[in-house]
C-alpha cells in the first residue's frame, strides 16, 4: 500500500522494524529537548504530513519499552488521525511516573499502526438478537 508523506522533519522517514512489524515508529521532531515533568501531558510534533487514502486511519500507540521503562504513554491510545486529515502528526504524551523524563529531537516517541476501517449505516430496530452472554460486561465473565 503506498502512501503520500511529506517529511518536514530533520529525520530519516518512518520504517518498519522487521517483515512482520505492524506499526512503525515515529520520531519527536523539536529543536530543543521537552521535559516531561511527572503527571504531564504534551503535544510532541513529529514534523510528519500523511495522505491515507479513504476507508484507512493511522493508529497512534504507546511504544512499549517507553511505557515499561519509563512510564510514558500515549494519553488517547490509540489516537486516530482520519483519511482526510492533512495537519502535521502530533503525539499526545503523558507522564505517569514520578520522575521527570527527556524527550529529545530524534526520540521514537510512538508507533503507528495503518489500518482499514468501515463506516455504519445504522438499522434502527425495536430489539437485538439474543445471545448467550445478554449485557454480562465488565468482567463478567471473569473468575472472581
Amino acid at each position: 500500500m503506498k502512501v503520500k508523506i511529506v517529511n518536514k522533519s530533520k529525520h530519516p522517514l518512518p520504517q518498519y522494524a522487521t517483515v512482520a512489524s505492524a506499526g512503525f515508529d515515529v520520531r519527536a521532531n523539536i529543536n530543543t529537548t521537552m521535559v516531561l515533568k511527572s503527571m504531564e501531558r504534551a503535544l510532541v510534533p513529529t514534523g510528519l504530513f500523511m495522505e491515507l487514502s479513504v476507508g484507512y486511519e493511522a493508529q497512534v500507540r504507546p511504544r512499549s519499552g517507553l511505557a515499561f521503562k519509563h512510564g510514558i504513554t500515549v494519553l488517547n491510545s490509540p489516537g486516530t488521525i482520519d483519511a482526510d486529515y492533512r495537519g502535521e502528526l502530533k503525539v499526545l504524551l503523558i507522564n505517569l511516573s514520578k520522575e521527570d523524563f527527556a524527550i529529545n529531537d530524534g526520540e521514537r516517541i510512538a508507533q503507528v499502526v495503518v489500518a482499514k476501517h468501515e463506516q455504519v449505516e445504522w438499522e434502527v430496530v425495536e430489539q437485538l438478537m439474543e445471545t448467550e452472554r445478554g449485557t454480562g460486561g465488565f468482567g463478567h465473565t471473569g473468575k472472581h
